[in-house]
């Protein structure tokens, strides 16, 4: 298939998904499972990560400022702002691509394979609707909480590292942390957050329902979703940067 193919049948696959459920009873019991399974799992992966880039970020800002010319306190405020504006909206989504992206796909993927898919739209069921809204839904509401405690827990990272080693002063860390603070900047992280975890979880999903073969198959689609979204990704990162920051 070529992109314009894979548009058309992306865009189809979407008209299924995106409409009102069938019994919201059910839905609402697949939507809580999938808050569990897409996000709650995530949240040790994304404070560890979060933790360790702050650390990092923090040294190396302090090493490659440290000029008597420059302010001590913009160390402070260039962790602060990598995180809010980069690391946590765009990179973190990057990484759960990985881990999400290939869970959604595979999931759907050997449903498809063993033939339960087709059982589904035998019963005259929505399968579309029935399978990949509520991940799609459950995706995009735990993203922002995601990104708040990669925020959170980049910048304890990086006051951990003025804490208890000799790299940069609490006062210096603490004064950059809360110096110019921008609040539009939290809401633009969500925001594209938000677009990033529609991005996830819908290529994800096409790329599972839409496999053919065998258990194979479902490997290489998996892979094709996480590269496939991670490129979206990063072209949209690109655009909402201009669209909401000039």
């Amino acid at each position: 298939m070529n992109i314009i193919e894979h548009v058309g049948s992306f865009t189809k696959l979407m008209k299924l998904t995106l409409t009102i459920p069938d019994r919201w009873s059910m839905f609402g019991r697949q939507y809580l499972r999938e808050i569990m399974k897409l996000g709650i799992d995530s949240v040790f992966i994304d404070i560890i990560i979060s933790l360790f880039i702050g650390m990092a970020i923090t040294i190396q800002m302090k090493l490659n400022m440290s000029n008597p010319v420059l302010p001590g306190y913009l160390t402070g405020l260039a962790v602060r702002d990598t995180l809010l504006l980069e690391f946590s909206p765009t990179i973190l989504c990057l990484i759960l691509a990985g881990k999400v992206g290939s869970n959604i796909a595979s999931e759907i993927g050997t449903m498809r394979i063993t033939e339960q898919i087709d059982a589904i739209d035998i019963m005259g069921i929505n399968s579309a609707n029935y399978l990949i809204l509520p991940k799609i839904t459950a995706f995009i509401s735990v993203i922002p909480s995601l990104v708040i405690i990669s925020i959170f827990s980049g910048i304890l990272g990086g006051y951990g590292v003025a804490e208890f080693t000799d790299t940069i002063t609490v006062t210096e860390y603490t004064q950059g942390i809360q110096y110019s603070f921008v609040p539009f900047y939290v809401t633009y992280a969500i925001i594209k957050s938000m677009v990033f975890a529609f991005i996830i979880s819908s290529v994800a999903s096409y790329y599972g329902y839409t496999v053919k073969g065998g258990a194979l198959e479902v490997g290489k689609n998996s892979t094709k979703a996480v590269v496939n979204s991670s490129i979206i990704i990063l072209g949209s990162n690109f655009m909402l940067t201009k669209l909401l920051l000039t």
